[in-house]
């Protein structure tokens, strides 16, 4: 079975969408095997998005994720990550289709609700990353 990491994130959580959010994921069949509500720090921050160290958007995305509490989900199933990825929607939810995650709770490129891992290798070194920070045992 595929594994894949996603982060509800702060905009979500501070309007109390965790609920209907893994709803949805839980709707399309997937099963969450993890769940746990976080403040994350900088350095995990920092080595989640390594790929967008030096961009323009670099600071004020990882402020922003540190800014208050995400919650940390690792699902499962067949093809997790691109079922995941079709649900969550494109990364700018104006271009996102309806009834997509980011559709329907994204205020922006930043606060669009959630982040998925783009393939099976980066779910792997994403569940690596947050391993210890959400106690994650297997």
């Amino acid at each position: 079975m595929e594994r894949t990491l996603v982060i509800i994130k702060p905009d979500a959580v501070a309007k109390k969408l965790v609920g209907r959010i893994i709803s949805i994921y839980e709707d399309n069949r997937l099963e969450i095997i993890h769940a746990h509500r976080v403040l994350a720090n900088r350095e995990v921050l920092e080595k989640h998005y390594e790929a967008h160290i030096g961009k323009d958007f670099f600071e004020e995305l990882v402020e922003f994720m540190s800014s208050s509490e995400m919650v940390v989900l690792i699902l499962e199933g067949e093809n997790v990550v691109e079922i995941v990825r079709e649900i969550n929607g494109s990364t700018n939810p104006a271009k996102a289709r309806p009834g997509t995650i980011r559709y329907m709770f994204g205020e922006g490129l930043t606060k669009n609700a959630v982040h998925g891992s783009e393939s099976v290798q980066v779910a792997k070194k994403e569940i690596e990353i947050w391993r210890d920070l959400i106690r994650f045992e297997n």
